[in-house]
Formats: structure tokens, C-alpha cells, sequence
């Protein structure tokens, strides 16, 4: 009996030591803050779509409004842990679990804003699959791989730190932003 006991006390501390290796689970990141004006252009398909952009991302909310030339607001999309709606310029609106299932019905292709948050300011989005990174020689990501999604940035100078172009394409779409300007918080 002695034995019995000594055998289960020595597998349970064998237990507990491998637990111990195991690195906890990191809690989900949460992306960084920003305010963007700028222009996008979308190609699904055999369409094309332009639009000026205005984006506020804050702490797992995002506010997207896309206006015409002279500034009307054509759509509002507005996604958070809840879900994601769109409010077209005539009222009505459209709900989906997220942004990607949102535009995916609404569009026929899907805006991949777990990776956009990143990208637009020139990083790799944590939690999606790096398939390739390219840098230049001032160590700027110039070019990667996530998700099935091919990105390629491009600066305003050789000094920027942040895109002034993000390029994304996958599947049959193709999405291009132009940053005018870009904000983020001082800490």
C-alpha cells in the first residue's frame, strides 16, 4: 500500500513539474489605438469600389465611415465584441457577428480587420498565421504574408515609420489604402 501511495504522490509531482513548463495563455491582444483619414479602393471581381475613409479603432471598437468625393457619408460600419453593423446612406442597416461576415454578405468579399488594425500602421497582426516577412534595409516590413492575405507596404520617404500605401490582396479581392494621416494616443 505504501508503494501504491509513494507511486501516485511521484506521478502527481511528475504532473504538476511538466504543468509548471507550460507557459500560460496569453490574453488576446488588444490593437493599438489610431484615428485614419485616407482613400480606399477595393476591386472584387470585375467591380471596383473608391471611397475616402475615415477609421477610429479603440480598444476592440472600430468606427469606419466611407464618404464620396464631396464628402457624404455613403456607409458606417461599426464593429466591437458584440458584432458589426452597417448603415447605408439611405438608413438601413445590416448586422453580422463581424466586420468579415458583414462585408462578406453585404460586398461578396470580406474585410479582414483583425489584420487591417496592424497593417495600416506597418506591423504583422498578432494571432494570425506569418507566412513571410520582407524588410528593407531601414528594417521596415515591406512585404508579408498572413492568412492567406498578401500585403505590401510602401513609404512616403526613406525616414517614415508608417505606410503611407497598404496594399491587400487575397482571393478575388484587392483592397488599397492611401494614408493621409494617422494618429495614435501619446501615452
Amino acid at each position: 500500500m505504501n508503494q501504491l501511495i509513494r507511486c501516485c504522490a511521484a506521478l502527481c509531482a511528475a504532473f504538476l513539474a511538466a504543468c509548471a513548463g507550460i507557459p500560460p495563455q496569453r490574453a488576446a491582444e488588444t490593437a493599438p489605438a489610431f484615428e485614419l483619414a485616407g482613400r480606399i479602393v477595393v476591386r472584387y471581381q470585375d467591380r471596383a469600389f473608391t471611397s475616402a475613409l475615415r477609421w477610429r479603432q479603440n480598444a476592440g471598437s472600430d468606427e469606419i465611415w466611407l464618404s464620396a468625393p464631396l464628402g457624404q457619408t455613403i456607409a458606417y460600419l461599426q464593429a466591437d465584441a458584440g458584432g458589426a453593423t452597417l448603415t447605408a446612406a439611405d438608413q438601413q442597416q445590416y448586422r453580422a457577428g463581424s466586420i468579415e461576415n458583414l462585408t462578406r454578405s453585404a460586398f461578396g468579399w470580406h474585410f479582414p480587420l483583425a489584420g487591417m488594425r496592424y497593417w495600416v500602421l506597418g506591423q504583422p497582426a498578432p494571432g494570425l498565421t506569418l507566412a513571410a516577412v520582407e524588410r528593407d534595409d531601414a528594417s521596415r516590413i515591406t512585404r508579408l504574408r498572413q492568412d492567406d492575405w498578401r500585403v505590401v507596404f510602401s513609404y512616403a520617404d526613406p525616414g517614415a515609420a508608417r505606410p503611407l500605401r497598404v496594399e491587400v490582396a487575397g482571393g478575388d479581392a484587392e483592397i488599397r489604402f492611401v494614408i493621409d494621416s494617422l494618429t495614435t494616443p501619446q501615452p
